[in-house]
């Protein structure tokens, strides 16, 4: 059965959604697009090399990395997107944060960041440069590269529909003003200028949900009259984490305990998290190994609880407005957020919650754009087309690729208008694209016997399985899977275990690398890299990043049980 709320129709807020702003609101936006280029400005006197272009030199605290890292993911579309998975599948959001992310986090910052930081590498399609071969490399920075391209479309294209329905802005003007603000910061300052803009732009986005937040439950009668609502409206699972999840079982989301914790908690979350260079990034430019470790780390803690800020605006728009997001209401699912900022925000705090907005779209499209243009540059251009020029060549051709990034963003916007729901298009590029590159580095990294063939071959099987389940079995409805989410999740599972029975083939049948040539590179080999002597003061609780991992499990799991029952 496919979603009934899908179709080109969808791709438009509803024209009931325009916001009341006046010169206040333009103020408070026109300073922020200030301090944005200001920050560009300043982080330009720092660009000296390529390394400070596409890694900020390695010198950056893990505070800043941290904040950055999170706030790279917070975009625009993780927004909206889940507030739309909240008004239409209700408290089932949580599992996209508590075993969707977190400890995915963890495992990155304990496990895999002294591969990536100890290696030196500068991208993560690099690390399969090293671990396997050429092939496997520009495999996977060419499909790096596209999805960085696509996933930046989606942001621009979520943002002009918002601001035309919004502010009445025509979609070609909320296009050039935003692509041209995020071109600007990231070719005048490179990735240090975007780290330094999430970090300001963390902080706007909280400004802009937490009255959301704080209004639509007084709007409501508080958490009680919330949940009292929905459950007469939508029934009692609609506000648990776990209920009607169990095999066999009708919820609303589609999707039973097993696919949830395989296909979301371990193959979409580590998929995503460990292998997105666009997060990844943020680490790698961190001043050492504890700082680069530390970066998710300290990311896992706001993490933990920004999903109330996503979530409960979603779940207040399904119970102000009965059969939220069907086509009786009026709505769709991507119209919860804007639909309260227009119900219940005063202009000032409106002028807030729009620049946040327009924030949280710049942050997502700066870090697919910074990423895109380093593994472009380095990965493909540098690595394959011009070899060996001098190192401000480099740096002029980033800035060339950030131009054709943004361009090519533009694009790519409208292949997101057939969906409803922002969050399922981004969860189907993930299965496609970073769960395959996953399954080749988990493989590679803890089975010294994986070849150096078999990361191609075990990447290539992985996105082709993940796609043919999705278009083929799912869309022709060749197999029975009620929402877009839960064939995400089986075609998350699909791609995993296809790629990892394609490396194990593969490997069986081809020569393994030289055991000299895998030191660092597998778990349990070490090389001088990856390790360094603890600095003074790194005893504090909060420059260890194994208690900062295990700690941020514990409030996660901590958190699951008011939703479990």
């Amino acid at each position: 059965m496919q979603n009934p709320t899908k179709g080109a129709e969808t791709a438009y807020l509803a024209a009931e959604l325009r916001l009341p702003t006046n010169w206040l609101d333009y103020t408070i936006l026109g300073i922020y697009f200030v301090v944005v280029l200001g920050i560009g400005f300043a982080a330009r006197r720092s660009v000296k090399t390529s390394l400070d272009f596409f890694l900020s030199g390695r010198s950056l605290p893990a505070w800043i990395t941290g904040l950055a890292f999170i706030s790279a993911n917070l975009a625009a579309t993780e927004i909206l997107g889940m507030a739309a998975n909240s008004a239409q599948y209700g408290a089932y959001t949580v599992h996209w944060y508590w075993i969707g992310a977190i400890p995915a986090m963890v495992f990155l910052g304990l496990v895999m960041m002294p591969f990536y930081y100890g290696s030196k590498v500068r991208s993560v399609p690099e690390m399969l440069l090293l671990r396997f071969d050429k092939w496997a490399h520009l495999l996977s920075s060419a499909l790096f590269a596209f999805a960085a391209i696509l996933i930046a479309g989606v942001n621009l294209y979520a943002l002009a529909i918002v601001v035309e329905a919004l502010l009445g802005w025509p979609q070609w003007v909320a296009i050039v003003v935003a692509g041209a603000f995020v071109l600007a910061y990231i070719t005048l300052g490179g990735l240090s200028s975007a780290i330094y803009n999430e970090v300001l732009q963390f902080f706007v986005i909280l400004a802009a949900l937490i009255p959301l937040v704080v209004l639509g439950l007084k709007k409501v009668g508080g958490w009680g009259g919330l949940t009292d609502k929905l459950t007469a409206e939508h029934g009692a699972n609609f506000t648990t984490a776990w209920g009607g999840t169990g095999i066999g079982s009708a919820n609303p989301l589609g999707a039973n305990w097993l696919t949830i914790v395989l296909g979301l908690g371990f193959v979409l979350s580590f998929g995503y998290w460990t292998t997105n260079f666009a997060e990844v990034q943020r680490a790698l430019s961190a001043k050492n190994l504890s700082a680069a470790q530390r970066t998710p780390l300290i990311a896992a803690y706001p993490k933990v609880f920004i999903v109330f800020l996503v979530m409960i605006p979603g779940l207040v728009a399904a119970a102000l407005i009965p059969g939220f997001g069907t086509a009786d209401s009026g709505y769709q699912y991507n119209d919860a957020i804007p639909y309260l900022m227009e119900q219940l925000l005063p202009n000032g705090v409106l002028g807030i919650a729009v620049t946040g907005l327009l924030a949280a779209f710049m942050a997502g499209m700066a870090a697919n754009v910074s990423s895109f243009n380093t593994v472009f540059t380095n990965d493909i251009w540098g690595r394959y087309v011009v070899r060996g020029r001098e190192d401000a060549y480099y740096v002029r051709f980033g800035r060339l690729i950030t131009v054709i990034g943004v361009c090519a963003s533009v694009g790519t916007a409208f292949l997101a208008s057939s969906f409803s729901n922002i969050m399922s298009y981004l969860q189907t590029l993930f299965s496609f694209f970073n769960v395959p590159m996953f399954v080749v580095f988990i493989v590679g990294m803890f089975w010294k016997r994986a070849s150096a063939k078999s990361g191609f071959w075990g990447l290539l099987a992985g996105t082709v399985a993940a796609m043919v389940n999705y278009f083929w079995i799912y869309k022709q409805g060749i197999i029975d899977i009620p929402t877009d989410q839960g064939a995400n999740f089986v075609s998350a599972i699909v791609g995993f275990v296809a790629g990892a029975v394609v490396m194990v083939a593969v490997s069986l049948f081809t020569a393994p690398k030289p055991a000299e040539e895998l030191q660092g590179l597998v778990y349990g080999t070490t090389s001088p890299g990856m390790s360094e002597p603890p600095a003074a003061g790194d005893d504090a609780w909060y420059r260890r990043p194994a208690l900062l991992g295990w700690g941020a499990v514990v409030l996660a799991a901590a958190c699951y049980i008011p939703f479990s029952f």
